[in-house]
């Protein structure tokens, strides 16, 4: 795995990682009882979007962590997925 595939998935895994975690903790503007006018009830009070950025970051680095070291230790690999036949192993 090159450098830019380690990073590219750590993004991904990262992005993934914190749109499941935005809706944790929301607090809409309908729960507080305070609608501010020209805004849907549904609009976020407190967001705490800078603890759901640092809880996110921890979580993306350990799942990282863990399928870089199945991918590098060959536990699983693309023959595994071949189901057509496509990718022949050499030799």
């Amino acid at each position: 795995m090159s450098i830019t595939s380690a990073l590219v998935l750590y993004a991904v895994i990262w992005f993934l990682s914190f749109l499941v975690i935005i809706p944790i903790r929301l607090e809409t503007q309908g729960d507080k009882g305070s609608v501010v006018p020209g805004t849907h009830a549904s609009a976020p009070e407190n967001h705490y979007l800078k603890q759901k950025a640092i809880i996110t970051t921890l979580i993306a680095a350990v799942l990282w962590a863990v399928i870089v070291g199945i991918i590098l230790s060959g536990v699983i690999t693309i023959s595994d997925f071949d189901w057509m036949g496509v990718y022949n192993e050499p030799g």
